[in-house]
């Protein structure tokens, strides 16, 4: 919109607005002001509400909240936290299944053998470690001699080093390709109701 002025036989002037016109029911001009629905609306009436009735629900609400109070809520047990007996009893002892003397044998040298690979790769990490430790020290040593300042925060302690997650190995090695069965399960969660 625009409002421009334009000088018409040199007194007088007369004033012109450009618009543009759209034909929308959104869009309407101010000129043509029209009532829309709710302006022609009445207001509803408001109910005349006896106050005695009004005071009989103020006390029934009260007299609830009374019996509400007084009875303490029922505390639903979490049944994962408490053991059941049958699983409590000693007696309750799987059997191991029966092994061969054959499968023991290799069992025995198949222990023998991890324990050996075990102990060389403990002799190699060790080994490497002392390496790293001993160029660690001999580096800092060379540090302070270049500047105390570099040194003294070098040998500040890491605060985002912890929490340190490790995995060690397991007792077997994980079968490729395993696709883990789904179950099968009995649903008997209990409702308790309030």
């Amino acid at each position: 919109m625009a409002w421009m002025v334009q000088p018409l036989h040199g007194l007088i002037s007369r004033t012109v607005w450009n618009a543009s016109v759209r034909s929308s029911h959104w869009h309407t001009s101010m000129l043509s002001l029209r009532e829309s629905l709710p302006m022609r609306a009445e207001p509803k009436k408001k109910k005349k509400v006896d106050p005695k009735r009004e005071q009989a629900v103020r006390d029934r609400l009260k007299k609830r909240l009374k019996k509400l109070e007084r009875v303490p809520p029922e505390l639903i047990p979490i049944e994962d936290f408490i053991t059941p007996t049958k699983f409590l009893d000693e007696s309750r002892v799987r059997d191991l299944p029966k092994v061969t003397e054959e499968e023991t044998e290799q069992r025995a040298l198949l222990m023998k053998e991890w324990s050996r690979y075990k102990q060389k790769e403990h002799k190699k990490e060790a080994e490497m470690i002392h390496s790293m430790i001993e160029a660690q020290q001999e580096a800092l040593q060379e540090l302070r001699v270049e500047s105390e300042n570099l040194y003294q925060a070098a040998i500040k302690r890491d605060q985002g080093l912890f929490p340190l997650e490790l995995q060690g190995c397991s007792y077997t090695p994980p079968i490729p390709d395993y696709q883990a069965p789904d179950g099968k399960y009995r649903e008997n969660t209990k409702v308790y109701t309030q």
